[in-house]
């Protein structure tokens, strides 16, 4: 089994504690988001084949990383790095903070470790075609050699979404759209050419409609190839497009007080800050409503 921390919440950057004391007792609580009880998902034994983890702050888990890796314990990192302005994501460690994390990652533990995600493309007046080739060139310039992979994905647009874009729209003044996916698709195109030219595979993540090569986040290869022996997990994605492994994830919506606005996992950023001031580190389940 592969464990996902975690694409509800950013795990490594503001639970680091919880997930700590987790790992040593061997075994998180988790809420089911859909309903019903709680479900007790193991994080040591046998049946632990390795760990993804999801953050756009690596520092906080450092430590956690440095003992997983002398005991052994494969794990790799999608690591969100997007530079955008400060409307879109005002709490998010700078540019040159991410590359450096990123870097320094791929030095310690290996290119393989890592897996820069430039995701969710958002559209706005702030992040037009033009925005986005300039950052993305940017930000592959100063990652070249320390990833192999870049995944990106266009914001899907759930019912909160809207809201939170809404909201932040009409208290910054800039306009946010969700365009046709023609439109979309150029973009992706330059970015994989973008991508190419710094030694970099881009990856698409749950865009059935996008031509392109579809990423496959919780990557039982890559984990392989980091473990050095063969990891199988059998596909299961999430939703349309995905191709993801199987995985059990430990973390919880409304959790991440890192505030981006088109974030799926936040419904009510007040909400979040009070359930994120609340969690107690030793308990077996993270912060819920």
């Amino acid at each position: 089994m592969i464990v996902s921390a975690s694409y509800r919440t950013d795990i490594p950057a503001f639970y680091s504690k919880w997930f700590a004391h987790r790992l040593a007792a061997g075994h998180a609580v988790v809420a089911n988001p859909y309903g019903g009880k709680p479900y007790r998902v193991p994080l040591r034994g046998e049946g632990v084949d390795g760990f993804v983890f999801w953050t756009r702050n690596i520092e906080p888990f450092r430590e956690v990383l440095a003992a997983m890796a002398a005991q052994g314990v494969p794990f790799m990192i999608q690591y969100t790095a997007t530079a955008y302005p400060r409307p879109l994501e005002p709490s998010v460690v700078t540019a040159q903070q991410a590359i450096g994390s990123i870097t320094d990652l791929a030095r310690r533990h290996g290119q393989r470790a890592v897996v820069w995600r430039y995701d969710p493309i958002v559209f706005t007046d702030l992040t037009d075609h033009g925005f986005h080739l300039g950052n993305f060139a940017q930000l592959a310039r100063a990652l070249t050699g320390a990833v192999d992979e870049v995944c990106v994905s266009f914001a899907q647009i759930y019912r909160k979404s809207r809201r939170n874009l809404d909201l932040a729209a009409k208290q910054h003044g800039f306009i946010w759209r969700d365009p046709d996916w023609p439109e979309k698709q150029l973009l992706l195109n330059d970015l994989e050419a973008i991508a190419a030219e710094h030694r970099m595979r881009l990856t698409v993540c749950s865009q059935p409609d996008a031509a392109g090569t579809a990423a496959r986040c919780i990557d039982s290869q890559r984990l392989s190839d980091l473990a050095g022996h063969d990891i199988a997990a059998r596909q299961k994605g999430n939703r349309p497009g995905c191709l993801c492994a199987e995985s059990r994830d430990i973390g919880a919506y409304d959790s991440c007080p890192h505030g981006c606005v088109y974030c799926y996992a936040v419904q009510d950023r007040d909400q979040t800050l009070a359930n994120y001031r609340r969690h107690e580190p030793g308990a077996e389940q993270l912060a819920i409503r």
